[in-house]
């Protein structure tokens, strides 16, 4: 990729400069209501910092509360999309930032969220490219959310499914994907070979006891990393969770469980 701001903060996403990620998305708070109390934000953004988190994931507002000296090696990734579980539609997504303001408020990245299947999936897909036509003019790296999601959806962890999310993701110019880990875990392999773009999939709502075991899976199969928000931002670590995650994720072996993270030292 040649030397460009938008290759210069796509890189900047991985901490350790190998081209795996691990995100901790933390936009929760607009869909479901606050994640913590107000004044425990800073400091859990500063655990997921210290724990080898390579991003987090916040909307704009919440942007704005993060001490600058918090993202020096962890990135902010502002995300775009919006939806409550008290809205007439739950997959119904819509635009509520630009390009331009993440830039104000340095974003690393921005990301948008599309439910393949929902009712109002065609308004999505326009919503996508063209926050992706802004990317591409600003130079700023984009992370797409792209799930099977919807009243026609009765598989959403069908591979077959899961790559049409990944092969979306990738043509309407998406430079990371995220999405779910298709069931049974090792045809996610498959979706992986049918991708040009890296796959980081989402933490989803399973139980933390097996969370190292759906990481591992994860990784095994070739994707580029995780999204894992509440699994960490609910544990009763989560810079411990983080730490072992960011192990399984960036190739220092398996994660050695501490002391203070039940979650996964349950789990290997």
């Amino acid at each position: 990729m040649p030397l460009t701001g938008r290759a210069l903060r796509l890189a900047r996403l991985s901490r350790p400069g190998d081209g795996r990620y691990l995100f901790v998305p933390l936009d929760h708070s607009v869909s479901d209501g606050p994640i913590v109390p107000a004044a425990d934000f800073p400091g859990l953004v500063a655990d997921l910092a210290a724990g080898g988190a390579d991003a987090v994931v916040v909307h704009k507002g919440r942007a704005r509360t993060i001490p600058p000296s918090l993202l020096a090696d962890t990135r902010l990734v502002v995300h775009l999309s919006a939806s409550t579980v008290v809205g007439p539609d739950v997959d119904a997504k819509v635009l509520v930032g630009d390009v331009e303001e993440c830039l104000r408020l340095g974003a690393d990245a921005v990301s948008v969220h599309v439910n393949l299947g929902s009712d109002t999936e065609p308004a999505q897909l326009r919503d996508l490219g063209t926050v992706a036509g802004a990317c591409e003019r600003w130079g700023m790296p984009l992370i797409a959310m792209v799930y099977p999601r919807g009243p026609r959806v009765t598989d959403p962890a069908r591979p077959e499914l899961v790559a049409h999310a990944v092969s979306v993701a990738a043509d309407l110019g998406v430079d990371i994907v995220k999405t779910v880990l298709a069931a049974p875990a090792a045809r996610m392999a498959e979706v992986v070979q049918s991708a040009p773009l890296p796959v980081v999939v989402a933490g989803g709502g399973g139980s933390a006891e097996d969370l190292a075991a759906f990481a591992g899976a994860a990784m095994t199969s070739g994707c580029a990393g995780l999204a894992v928000g509440r699994r960490v931002f609910t544990s009763a670590s989560p810079q411990s969770v983080v730490r072992d995650l960011a192990a399984i994720v960036h190739g220092s072996g398996p994660a050695r469980p501490s002391e203070s993270s039940p979650e996964l030292a349950g789990a290997l």
